[in-house]
């Protein structure tokens, strides 16, 4: 076992946020922003912005981690890039007006097209479809639940579709 694997999770969270160099066996150097590291095996998952794209993440195995050192300190700006990175495009925030359009919207097509719908809830943030469905915001594919799966598939692929039709 490595020092880097004998650290503890308190000792690995201060280098989240920050720009390092991680010198790893054979003398393979890799450079980029902490996004986490592994309590388990001390592996570290690193972020770099190569221009023109959006980031790409590498793995730095915590076994050949020989040596790490910080270059630099990241700041907000920096912390809230990182936390994009993992973040499904329909988690970003939306605004309350936003997620009531995006309702409202959604509840006129299905409505349109003779499918029951209501809101339920104690804002009515949730639709419910032939109550046997429900949608939470932001009222994409992946917010659908239902314990029937044929019609969890269906609502799924009529909202894939309206979503493309919005674009």
């Amino acid at each position: 076992m490595n020092d880097w694997q004998r650290k503890s999770p308190l000792d690995w969270e201060t280098y989240v946020n920050k720009l390092v160099k991680v010198v790893a066996v054979e003398k393979h150097e890799y450079e980029g922003w902490v996004l986490t590291v592994d309590p388990v095996s001390a592996t570290i998952v690193l972020a770099t912005f190569p221009e023109n794209e959006k980031g790409s993440i590498s793995f730095v195995m915590g076994h050949a981690v020989q040596e790490v050192e910080i270059l630099q300190e990241g700041d907000s700006d920096m912390e809230q890039r990182l936390a994009r990175i993992l973040m499904p495009e329909e988690s970003q925030a939306y605004s309350t007006e936003e997620l009531e359009r995006r309702k409202n919207a959604l509840k006129t097509w299905l409505e349109t097209n003779h499918i029951p719908v209501g809101e339920q809830g104690e804002l009515g943030r949730t639709l419910s479809v032939a109550g046997v469905l429900s949608i939470e915001p932001p009222y994409g594919p992946e917010q659908c639940s239902s314990t029937n799966e044929i019609i969890l598939a269906r609502v799924q692929g009529l909202l894939q579709g309206f979503l493309q039709q919005q674009r």
